[in-house]
């Protein structure tokens, strides 16, 4: 029953807070100077529900096939669709709205020039996939001991009661993600290659990659879940919330680096 109840809280907070990220994608959107609103407005209300829509039609399938009570009814996904329909997917409209017309600008420190700089030849470990492995080994080192004892709780018989514990790792998994992607950003921007822009949020968003390297590993070194059924909830699932540590980690990264830089082009002081 407390299960069911954190579902439909999340579910609930989830549906009422859609107009906050459509606001804050509409403002983004603008500053960069965006012009397919629509598009704009439908990959925000997709960008996580729809994997997740693929990743329950999939294991529900499979729950109704065996025969298991983890499989919802057909009202029930009913009442869900309903919810994302008249109520998260207006809000997340009406937030793009509010962001499109928001007084909200870019506000560049420094003056850009109209045409790109040739961005230097660089050694291979300043390419992308290097640096998102050490972007991402860091984070994950700060979680990977609380990460047993969350998986032994959702997918194993442990009780998990140390919350306090857990909101501390977050904060500290928050703040290391935020403080390597600036860190990589200055020695990206140091090397003269101002593409930083999506190698941040790559980077920030790396260590979901690590976590779904541990899915791996706790499933065959550490649990004992075997089955047809099993696989697809472990792994469709877990695969799904390495997904949304990817996108919320990816968002930190840009963000805390998009400080950074308007920082340090703040403080250049030009004759």
């Amino acid at each position: 029953s407390s299960r069911g109840a954190l579902m439909t809280s999340c579910l609930v907070l989830y549906a009422v807070t859609a107009g906050v990220g459509g606001y804050c994608s509409g403002v983004l959107y603008k500053q960069m100077g965006g012009t397919n609103w629509v598009r704009n407005n439908i990959l925000t209300a997709s960008l996580f529900c729809g994997p997740l829509l693929l990743v329950f039609s999939v294991n529900n399938s499979v729950a109704w096939y065996y025969g298991t009570t983890a499989a919802l009814p057909f009202g029930t996904i009913c009442i869900i669709l309903v919810i994302w329909a008249l109520v998260t997917l207006p809000l997340t409209v009406l937030g793009g709205i509010a962001g499109k017309n928001s007084k909200a600008d870019f506000q560049a420190p420094t003056r850009a020039n109209r045409y790109p700089r040739e961005v230097p030849p660089l050694p291979w470990y300043r390419s992308t996939v290097p640096q998102m492995l050490m972007a991402g080994f860091l984070p994950f080192s700060a979680i990977y001991i609380e990460l047993y004892y969350i998986f032994a709780s959702v997918w194993g018989h442990k009780v998990y009661t140390i919350y306090s514990i857990l909101f501390i790792v977050f904060v500290i998994l928050i703040i290391v993600t935020a403080f390597i992607t600036i860190a990589l950003t200055y020695f990206q921007l140091a090397s003269e290659d101002h593409r930083w822009w999506w190698r941040s949020i790559f980077c920030g968003g790396s260590t979901g990659f690590f976590i779904l390297g541990y899915c791996f590993y706790y499933f065959f070194a550490r649990s004992e879940m075997k089955g047809f059924m099993q696989t697809c909830f472990y792994f469709g699932y877990m695969g799904l919330a390495c997904y949304v540590f990817f996108l919320m980690l990816g968002m930190v990264g840009f963000r805390a680096s998009l400080l950074f830089v308007r920082s340090i082009y703040r403080a250049i002081k030009c004759d």
